[in-house]
C-alpha cells in the first residue's frame, strides 16, 4: 500500500501541478532530443510553448513587456528598402492577433462608447484615406508597409489599452512599464555620456545603440515628464511616491542633458496650454494657429517670397562643441539642423503643389523629396544619410497623403485639444482631472515636437500618442458616470 500511496501524493492534484510537471516534462524531452540530435533548437521549444499558454491564458502580458522593452526597441533593416522595429512591432503583431481572437471569442470587451468615439471614426477615415493614397503611391511598397504598420499602432495602443485601463489606477500601472524602461536608459546614456563629460557633441554616441538620435531619446523622457508628475500626486502610498518622484528626477534629467531645444521647450509648452485650458481658450488658440499657418504659408509662397530667406552656405554651422553658441545661430538662422528643415520644407512645399489630393503616399516623402529640393538652400547636411524626412509631420501629411490626409490629421488632434478642456472642466474628481492631465499634457509636448519633427510612426513616441487617445476616451466614459452619479445622488425638488 505504501508505494500506490506515494504516487497518489507525488501525481499532480491542481491543473497548476499539472501545467508545471507537463513543462518540467517538456523541458527534459526537448533537452533530450537537442542532445542526441545536436540541434540546439528543440531547446526552444518548452519557451515556445509556456509562451503559446500564456498567451491563451492572459495575453495582456505581452502589452505590458512591449511597454517595458519600448525603450529598448531598435530598427532593423528589411529587403527591399524596408525596416522594422525589434521587438516593439513583433509584440504589436502579437497583441493584434491575440487581441483580435479574444474579442471574436467574447473574452475580451472594448466599451461600445469607444468603437463610436469621434477620435475613433477619424482615426478610422485617417486610415481609409491611406489606403486611398496609397493606390497612387510613387512607392506601393513602402505605402503598404506604413497601412500594415498604422494597424498594428493603433490596434495595441488604442483599443488593447481601452480594454486594460478600466479604472485610473491602471493608468498609472500601464504608464509604469515604460517609464521604467526609459529611466534606465537614462541612467544608462548618463554613464555613458559622463565618460566624455557630458559634451554636447557626445550625446548622440551616449544613447547607442538604443535610440535613433537625441531628438527621439528627448522626446520620449519629455512626453512622460507628465505622467510621473501626477502618478506622484495621484498615489497614497508613500513609498511608490518616492519611486515615481525619482523618475520624475531622472527624466527631467535626462531632457536636460539631451541639450534637445525642442524638447527642453516642450515643458513650458505643456504648462502655458494648462494655463490656457483653465481659462477656456483652447478653441481661440486653434483658430488662431490656423489662420496663422494660413497667412504664413501664403506669404512665403506669393511671388516665392521664399527665395529671400535662404542661408549663406558657408556661415550655416552645426556648433557641436558649444550649446550656447548652437543657441545663438538658431535664432540667427546660421544653425545647420534648423536651415536644413527649410531645405526640406521648401522640397515639401514643391511636392505639395504637384500633388494636392493624393500626395506621393504614405512613407515615400524620401527620397522622392530630392527631386523637388531648391540648390540655394542646401546645407552641409542635405546629403541626408539618416534618411529622414520633412522634420514637421504636418508637411510631411500634406505631401505624402495631400489636403485630405491633412486635414484629417488636424482634426483629430484639434478634437483631442477640445476634449481635454472639456473633461478637465466637467470633472469633479481630483483623480480623473489627474488622469486627463497627465495624458493631455504628454500629447501636447507630442504635438509640440511636430512641428519640428515626424514622431507618430516612431514607435517610442507614437505609441504613447495613441494610448494618449485611449486613455482621454477611457476618462471621459468615467468623469460621464461620475457625473450620471452625482445626478442620481442629489435629490428631486
Amino acid at each position: 500500500m505504501a508505494a500506490p500511496t506515494l504516487l497518489a501524493r507525488l501525481r499532480p492534484q491542481d491543473p497548476a501541478q499539472r501545467l508545471y510537471m507537463g513543462f518540467i516534462a517538456l523541458l527534459l524531452l526537448s533537452g533530450t532530443a537537442a542532445l542526441l540530435l545536436k540541434a540546439s533548437l528543440w531547446l526552444a521549444v518548452p519557451f515556445a510553448a509556456l509562451g503559446v499558454v500564456v498567451l491563451f491564458v492572459d495575453w495582456r502580458w505581452v502589452y505590458y513587456l512591449l511597454l517595458l522593452t519600448l525603450a529598448f526597441s531598435r530598427e532593423i533593416p528589411l529587403p527591399g528598402g524596408l525596416s522594422m522595429d525589434v521587438p516593439s512591432e513583433p509584440l504589436m503583431l502579437v497583441l493584434l492577433v491575440c487581441f483580435g481572437v479574444s474579442v471574436l471569442l467574447g473574452r475580451t470587451e472594448v466599451p461600445a462608447r469607444i468603437w463610436r468615439h469621434p477620435l475613433v471614426i477619424i482615426m478610422a477615415l485617417a486610415l481609409l484615406w491611406s489606403a486611398v493614397s496609397m493606390i497612387f503611391s510613387v512607392n506601393t511598397v513602402k505605402s503598404v508597409k506604413y497601412l500594415l504598420a498604422k494597424t498594428w499602432y493603433i490596434v495595441p495602443f488604442v483599443f488593447v489599452t481601452a480594454s486594460i485601463v478600466r479604472r485610473p489606477a491602471d493608468v498609472w500601472r500601464v504608464v509604469s512599464f515604460y517609464v521604467a524602461g526609459a529611466s534606465l536608459s537614462v541612467v544608462y546614456t548618463a554613464a555613458r555620456h559622463a565618460s566624455k563629460g557630458f559634451r554636447f557633441d557626445s550625446i548622440n554616441w551616449a544613447i547607442q545603440p538604443f535610440y535613433i538620435n537625441h531628438v527621439i531619446y528627448a522626446t520620449v523622457m519629455a512626453l512622460l515628464i507628465p505622467y510621473a508628475f501626477y502618478a506622484a500626486r495621484d498615489t497614497e502610498q508613500p513609498a511608490k511616491r518616492r519611486l515615481w518622484r525619482l523618475a520624475l528626477g531622472v527624466l527631467v534629467f535626462g531632457v536636460l542633458l539631451s541639450y534637445t531645444r525642442a524638447s527642453i521647450v516642450s515643458l513650458p509648452v505643456a504648462g502655458l496650454f494648462y494655463l490656457a485650458m483653465r481659462l477656456r481658450l483652447t478653441r481661440a488658440i486653434l483658430a488662431v494657429a490656423a489662420v496663422a499657418a494660413f497667412s504664413t504659408a501664403y506669404f512665403f509662397m506669393h511671388e516665392n517670397n521664399y527665395m529671400l530667406y535662404a542661408p549663406d552656405f558657408e556661415k550655416t554651422v552645426f556648433n557641436g562643441h558649444n550649446f550656447e553658441k548652437h543657441l545663438e545661430a538658431t535664432y540667427k538662422l546660421q544653425d545647420v539642423s534648423g536651415m536644413e528643415r527649410v531645405y526640406r520644407w521648401v522640397a515639401a512645399a514643391r511636392m505639395i503643389s504637384e500633388k494636392p489630393i493624393t500626395g506621393s503616399g504614405p512613407s515615400t516623402f524620401y527620397p522622392e523629396y530630392k527631386h523637388y529640393t531648391v540648390k540655394s538652400f542646401r546645407t552641409y547636411v542635405s546629403d541626408n544619410p539618416e534618411k529622414s524626412t520633412t522634420h514637421n509631420y504636418f508637411l510631411l501629411q500634406l505631401a505624402e497623403q495631400g489636403f485630405p490626409g491633412f486635414l484629417l490629421f488636424v482634426i483629430l488632434f484639434g478634437t483631442a485639444l477640445v476634449l481635454i478642456e472639456n473633461l478637465y472642466h466637467r470633472s469633479r474628481s481630483p483623480q480623473h482631472r489627474r488622469v486627463v492631465l497627465a495624458a493631455g499634457l504628454s500629447l501636447i509636448v507630442i504635438i509640440f515636437h511636430l512641428l519640428l519633427n515626424e514622431l507618430v510612426e516612431v514607435d517610442k513616441v507614437g505609441s504613447f500618442f495613441y494610448i494618449g487617445l485611449a486613455v482621454l476616451m477611457r476618462a471621459e466614459g468615467w468623469i460621464d458616470e461620475e457625473k450620471n452619479e452625482l445626478e442620481s445622488a442629489t435629490p428631486e425638488n
